[in-house]
């Protein structure tokens, strides 16, 4: 396996197991960004123990919880480390468990490496996009090793929409434009249309598991919300396409608000 999605899956872990003692106390610190969401003790934490897993590699690192550095020196990267060390920090807040840890490295923009880890649900998503598989791991509670993890992994794959079309939708940020999305697919295909809901990047493993058809998000999220859900769909032979350029979605931007995009088989 990659050394660097080895270090990954090891990071998103012991980030995990870190989510999750603070999430049993129930002692979560909540705390108001600039933007109005929320920050707990968890979100810096899970960020510390990252930090200290990732910056070995010398490959530089974006975070949602460490300072942003300026386009005039990101852009000079061929590659880079996307973080989110708790995506989904309002359902964590909510204790429903739909909260991940989300690592992936972007080389030229892409996505190459991806892992997404709920420590709640003791779930593993990872991938190498250029081997196009992905691989699931049902995680006993203490189980941290990498080898057992490794050995534990079955490969996930989507499924195709025979009988009724299964749509992610968001947990909290459900919208006006996504239920115009889904009246245009019933039109479109003349099927019965059923909404799963579900937190964080989660939507993005119910794609790239067959559990959900297609994810539609017409709402904002940020770089380091999607990339490693990315990496995921695109091993398995799914598209991430931005609704306004029509292309694959880009990593490593100037601005790192993404625009609008759906996950699916059509792209």
């Amino acid at each position: 396996m990659n050394k660097n999605l080895k270090i990954a899956i090891e990071a998103a872990v012991a980030a995990g197991k870190v989510i999750m003692e603070i999430y049993e106390s129930k002692n979560f610190d909540v705390q108001t960004k600039e933007d109005n969401s929320p920050l707990t003790l968890a979100d810096k934490k899970a960020n510390e123990v990252i930090n200290k897993f990732l910056l070995p590699t010398n490959i530089p690192l974006i975070s949602e919880e460490n300072k942003q550095i300026d386009y005039s020196i990101r852009k000079q990267w061929q590659e880079c480390w996307i973080v989110d060390p708790l995506d989904g920090t309002k359902e964590f807040i909510k204790r429903n468990g739909e909260f991940t840890v989300n690592i992936a490295l972007v080389s030229g923009g892409k996505p190459q490496l991806g892992v997404i880890f709920a420590p709640a649900l003791n779930s593993l998503y990872f991938a190498n996009v250029s081997e196009d598989r992905a691989f699931k791991v049902s995680l006993a509670p203490n189980d941290v090793r990498i080898e057992n993890i490794l050995d534990k992994a079955e490969e996930i794959s989507p499924s195709g929409h025979e009988n009724s079309i299964r749509i992610v939708g968001s947990r909290s940020h459900m919208n006006d434009d996504t239920l115009q999305y889904i009246e245009e697919l019933k039109r479109k295909y003349g099927k019965e249309i059923e909404v799963v809901s579900k937190g964080s990047s989660l939507k993005f493993c119910l794609v790239a598991e067959g559990e959900a058809h297609i994810y539609p998000r017409f709402a904002p999220t940020m770089e380091w919300d999607t990339v490693a859900g990315q990496a995921i769909c695109e091993a398995v032979g799914l598209n991430c396409i931005s609704r306004e350029t029509g292309r694959p979605m880009t990593y490593n931007r100037e601005n790192l608000l993404n625009g609008h995009f759906f996950v699916s088989y059509e792209g």
